[in-house]
C-alpha cells in the first residue's frame, strides 16, 4: 500500500490540505486514530472568519492583565499550577503582542484571511455542502458604553483592510436577531464572514468529497511514523502504508511527531469548551453572537444553540473544570433565552498555538519529504481550506499564491 503523500491528522487542516493535493494529481491516505472532524475541529463557534485580519493577541494593558489575573472571566482561565510550565510560551507570546510586532502577524496572515471564504467556498460546492452555509456573517454584541468604545475602536482599527460591518443601536439589532434579550445595547455586525451549522458534518463532507474521487482514509497511530530508506511509513490497523512524502496536520497533538525528530517549534495549546442548548419557546438566532464582553459565542448549530467559551490555559490532558463554562452560561441567559442544556458533559478541545500567532506551514527543514501544517489557533476551521492549498501548492512545485516564508518551521 503505497501512496504519493500520507496525511497524518484529519481535522479540517489535514483533510484540506490531502484534497489539494489530491487536485494536483497525487495519490493520497488520509491517516488518524479517530474519524474525520471528531477532536479540535469538532469543537467551534462554526465562523469562517473572514473578519480577523488581527490575530488574537495577548493584552498588554495593565486593567486586563489584572482582571484575568483573579480568574473569575469566561473569556480567560487558568489553573495556578501550570502557568510557570508555560511561562517561556507565554513570555514569548507577551512580546509577539507589542504593536509593531501584532502588525507583523497582521500582515502575514493577511493573505490567508482574505482566500479563506473563497477556498471554503469551492471545496463546499465540490462536496454538495451548501445546506450547511450560511453568508449572513455574525453580532458582536456589547453591554456597556465601556465595551461600545472598544469594540468600535476595534472595528475601526480593521477599516483599512475594506472589511464590512455594520455598527447597530438597540432597535436595529432587535430587527436582525428579534429573539435577544434587552442586556445589549449595540452590537457591530460583520458582513464578511460565512459560517457553517455543523463543522464536524463540513469536515466529514470534505472527507468524503476525498474518497469518493479516489483518496483513502485510514485508521492508524500516527506516531508509529518512520523512515525507511527514501519512504516514510505509518501503521494503520490494515499494515503498513509508504509515502515518498508525509504531511504532520495533527494540530494540538503535531509535537507528538516532531519533537522526536529533534525539531524545536514552540507549539502550546489554550483549551475550550462548548455546550449544546435548547432554545426557550420559538426563540432562534438567526448567526452567531459574540458577548464582546464577556468573551463567548453563541451559535446556531444542527445539534442546538452551541455556547463556545474563550480559553483555558491548563496542562493537555488536566480535568475537566466546569466554572468557566458555567460562568460563560450565566451571561449568555442574560443575552438569549437558552434552555436546557442537551448533552450529558461539555466537550473539551485543544486549540494549537504558536507564540507569534501564525502557523508552520512547509517543509521540515531536516528531512526529506516531511512537511509541517499546524499551530492555526483559534482559526483552524477558517484557515484549514487555504492553508492545505498553499502547502500543496509547495509540495507540488507550483508558484504560492503567497508569500510561504512567514510560515516556515525554522522561525523560530
Amino acid at each position: 500500500m503505497r501512496y504519493d503523500v500520507i496525511v497524518l491528522g484529519a481535522g479540517i487542516v489535514g483533510v484540506s490540505a490531502a484534497l489539494h493535493l489530491q487536485s494536483r494529481g497525487r495519490s493520497v491516505c488520509l491517516v488518524d486514530r479517530r474519524s474525520p472532524g471528531e477532536e479540535t475541529s469538532y469543537g467551534n463557534a462554526g465562523l469562517i472568519e473572514r473578519a480577523s485580519v488581527i490575530p488574537y493577541a495577548m493584552p498588554r494593558q495593565f486593567s486586563a492583565l489584572l482582571r484575568y489575573s483573579l480568574n473569575r472571566s469566561p473569556e480567560v482561565r487558568y489553573r495556578l499550577a501550570h502557568l510557570p510550565r508555560m511561562s517561556t510560551w507565554l513570555f514569548q507570546y507577551w512580546l509577539h503582542s507589542s504593536p509593531q510586532r501584532l502588525l507583523e502577524a497582521a500582515n502575514a496572515m493577511l493573505p490567508l484571511i482574505e482566500h479563506c471564504v473563497a477556498e471554503h467556498d469551492e471545496l463546499i460546492d465540490k462536496a454538495g455542502l451548501t445546506h450547511l452555509l450560511r453568508r449572513s456573517g455574525w453580532i458582536e454584541t456589547f453591554r456597556t458604553l465601556e465595551g461600545r468604545k472598544k469594540a468600535l475602536a476595534a472595528a475601526k482599527d480593521v477599516e483599512q483592510y475594506g472589511l464590512r460591518y455594520d455598527v447597530l443601536d438597540p432597535a436595529e439589532l432587535k430587527a436582525r436577531e428579534p429573539h435577544l434579550l434587552d442586556a445589549p445595547i449595540g452590537a457591530v455586525h460583520w458582513r464578511d464572514p460565512t459560517t457553517v451549522s455543523d463543522p464536524e458534518a463540513l469536515t466529514k463532507g470534505y472527507a468524503a468529497l476525498l474518497t469518493q474521487q479516489g483518496g483513502r482514509f485510514a485508521s492508524g497511530d500516527a506516531r508509529t511514523l518512520a523512515q525507511s530508506g527514501s519512504d516514510w511509513v505509518v501503521m494503520t490497523e490494515e499494515g503498513a502504508i509508504a509515502a515518498g512524502q508525509v504531511v504532520v496536520a495533527l494540530g494540538p497533538w503535531s509535537d507528538q511527531i516532531f519533537k522526536p525528530l529533534g525539531y524545536r517549534i514552540p507549539l502550546g495549546v489554550k483549551r475550550g469548551y462548548h455546550m449544546h442548548f435548547g432554545s426557550r419557546g420559538e426563540a432562534r438566532l438567526n448567526q452567531p453572537v459574540l458577548d464582546f464582553e464577556g468573551g463567548y459565542v453563541l451559535t446556531p448549530m444542527t445539534k442546538g444553540i452551541r455556547l463556545t467559551t474563550g480559553i483555558e490555559l491548563a496542562a493537555f490532558d488536566a480535568p475537566e473544570d466546569a466554572r468557566q463554562l458555567d460562568q460563560a452560561e450565566a451571561l449568555a441567559r442574560n443575552l438569549f433565552p437558552l434552555g436546557e442544556r442537551v448533552e450529558p458533559k461539555p466537550w473539551l478541545g485543544r486549540r494549537p498555538c504558536l507564540p507569534d500567532m501564525r502557523p508552520v506551514i512547509g517543509a521540515a527543514p531536516r528531512h526529506q519529504g516531511l512537511w509541517f501544517c499546524f499551530g492555526h489557533a483559534h482559526h483552524g476551521l477558517t484557515l484549514g481550506p487555504v492553508s492545505g492549498r498553499l502547502l500543496a501548492e509547495m509540495m507540488t512545485g507550483e508558484a504560492p499564491f503567497c508569500d510561504p516564508s512567514p510560515y516556515r518551521a525554522d522561525r523560530f
